[in-house]
């Protein structure tokens, strides 16, 4: 669907610019944007780089591996229908940690290793389970300690002081996984009272 979305907003633009005699400027934007699309993936590329490197390191030394023990109580509170030992309380936790230090390209692979070992447990329904939604909720919630693609982003841009948004993202992503875990909750016992 999106990518209708996409072919209709850029078949509309260039029908505007060709219909207002505008056609240059929409050529000569593309040309720019295109340029600055590939300039941008690989300033990207070396920040993703570097962070996927200390996720590695991270796991490496067991502190991957001591974090997810940290998150087990958390998992199972947000997730009491997931078996103790089953490997998506692993993934789950992995996909946090990644969110939590702004690795948003490392959590998307473990998040969907996640939501398959979820749909698993879920008998492969067509219906998503509260786990499902729940994970989905916090995962796009992200709570981030380093919004690593905003700073680099804004360095990319000629920020004068790219990191000076490490505050406000702290308060607005911890606001919004608050705000995803209350929902999550209510949600979960509203599903279980309708049950009843």
């Amino acid at each position: 669907m999106l990518n209708y979305l996409w072919a209709f907003m850029i078949i509309l633009g260039t029908a505007v610019g060709i219909v207002t005699g505008n056609i240059e400027p929409v050529s000569n934007s593309i040309i720019s944007s295109a340029k600055e699309a590939v300039t941008l993936c690989i300033s990207m590329l070396g920040v993703m780089s570097l962070w996927m490197g200390v996720m590695q390191v991270a796991k490496a030394c067991g502190i991957i591996e001591s974090l997810t023990r940290l998150l087990r109580p958390i998992i199972r509170l947000l997730f009491p229908d997931i078996p103790k030992d089953h490997i998506a309380n692993e993934y789950i936790a992995s996909n946090i940690i990644a969110n939590v230090l702004g690795l948003g390209w490392a959590a998307t692979p473990i998040g969907l290793k996640a939501m398959k070992e979820l749909a698993k447990l879920n008998n492969n329904s067509e219906t998503a389970s509260c786990d499902m939604c729940t994970f989905l909720i916090i995962n796009i919630s992200s709570l981030q300690l380093i919004p690593v693609n905003v700073i680099a982003f804004r360095s990319e841009y000629g920020s004068i002081n790219p990191a000076e948004i490490l505050g406000a993202g702290l308060v607005a992503t911890m606001i919004s996984t608050i705000a995803g875990v209350l929902f999550s909750i209510i949600a979960r016992r509203l599903s279980n009272n309708s049950k009843v």
